[in-house]
């Protein structure tokens, strides 16, 4: 029996009215048979509202440690609300459906709180409900661990919950409906002509999703591929029967005509951080970076150049621009211990990044985007490259410029 995963995000719940709407679509798809679950996240604004409630009451000198847990009980509340009404919403449809908590359905989680990983199910009772043809309405964003404490996913965790319970339903599609109707080649505010995209590759999805598009969280993408799930993202904000077709996001072999490059991504929370001076032998970039992780610092890109002194090199690093005073900070602290000669962190720069899985078989990417900015006068500061993606880091005042030139350079506007 063909079992279906849907998910609403918190825009597509913000009210009465959206949950009302949400529930004619659940409604809709019931009445053609198909048995589902679907998992909901809080109402817009709800959660940031209940952090602010859970700090209040703890107050500034509470430990980590006493403070995590019932964080997450505090949080965790805003899904168990909307699952709750969405419920009482199907069954003044007529229908059959019940709410289920992260701890109903024991999906379990290791004990970070705040930022768990799902570990898998304990004999949940959930695939006889959905077989009997029960729609089970899922709060999201939330499981529970081996001591019987709520733990919540992190931020965006919702998905990442309905890509779980489609994996354990062998769901045939998780359906991810949001406020946009589908992936685009880019930001459409950017690039009017922007194009949605039928199908894209759980690798590429999970580039884009990394680089700063913001239309599904990683881990859910992560999760997707690692279990073959079909997500399909779809819009909220159409009527049953409207037109609705959004972007699939599947496994590569499935997409028959491979774009050589399918979309381009940017982010402006960058910082770039850069080493003068640094003594060129064994050992030093291990302590640099093994300091920078301990204080929590995500490093993406890393270039390390000879320096114009003996035995020096010049390390040039990024890192998110809120790590960065965090960076300086501890390195400033190395300065003694390392060696080097001068620190400079630039925090007015963005990372433009392209993707692509046919960029694996096909030559000149890097020279077309290369001269693409070059013809728009774009300089070029730091470069990094994997299979399938080019990033580069340029000043943040040439965002959108080089946006719109890099999805015109490719193909990728609309006729």
């Amino acid at each position: 029996m063909a079992r279906t995963v849907l998910k609403f995000g918190g825009t597509s719940v913000a009210d009465l009215d959206r949950i009302a709407n949400v529930a004619d679509i659940v409604a809709d798809r019931a009445a053609k048979g198909e048995h589902m679950a679907v998992v909901v996240s809080a109402m817009s604004g709800e959660t940031n509202k209940l952090v602010g409630y859970a700090e209040g009451a703890a107050g500034d000198n509470l430990p980590r440690e006493q403070f995590d847990d019932e964080y997450d009980v505090v949080v965790a509340s805003g899904e168990q609300v909307t699952a709750g009404l969405l419920a009482l919403a199907l069954r003044r449809r007529g229908l059959k459906a019940r709410s289920w908590l992260g701890w109903q359905l024991r999906l379990k989680t290791n004990k970070s709180h705040g930022r768990a990983r799902i570990m898998g199910f304990d004999d949940s009772m959930l695939p006889d409900a959905v077989d009997a043809g029960e729609i089970a309405v899922i709060a999201g964003f939330q499981g529970v661990t081996d001591d019987e404490r709520v733990a919540t996913l992190g931020r965006g965790g919702s998905d990442t919950s309905a890509v779980a319970v489609a994996a354990a339903l062998n769901a045939t599609v998780c359906d991810i409906y949001t406020d946009v109707d589908g992936v685009y080649t880019t930001d459409p505010r950017i690039v009017p002509k922007a194009q949605r995209i039928e199908k894209i590759s759980f690798e590429e999805m999970l580039e884009l999703a990394s680089l700063g598009a913001k239309v599904l969280q990683t881990r859910s993408v992560e999760m997707a591929m690692n279990h073959n799930v079909p997500v399909r993202v779809l819009s909220s904000f159409l009527k049953p029967g409207e037109p609705n077709p959004g972007t699939i996001v599947c496994s590569e072999e499935e997409i028959v005509e491979k774009q050589v490059v399918s979309g381009v991504a940017y982010s402006r929370d960058e910082a770039k951080v850069t080493l003068y001076g640094v003594p060129d032998k064994p050992g030093i970039s291990a302590k640099i970076f093994s300091a920078l992780a301990r204080a929590g610092v995500n490093v993406d890109m890393i270039v390390q150049a000879q320096a114009r002194g003996p035995e020096q090199a010049n390390m040039v690093f990024t890192c998110t621009d809120r790590d960065s005073p965090i960076a300086r900070d501890t390195l400033e602290g190395m300065h003694e211990e390392i060696g080097y000669e001068r620190l400079e962190v630039v925090r007015d720069v963005s990372k433009i990044s392209i993707v692509g899985v046919g960029m694996r078989s096909h030559t000149g990417v890097a020279e077309t985007m290369f001269k693409a900015l070059y013809e728009k006068g774009i300089n070029i500061d730091v470069i990094s490259t994997s299979e399938i993606k080019i990033s580069v880091l340029i000043g943040d005042a040439y965002t959108e410029l080089a946006v719109r030139a890099l999805h015109t350079a490719f193909g990728l506007d609309a006729a």
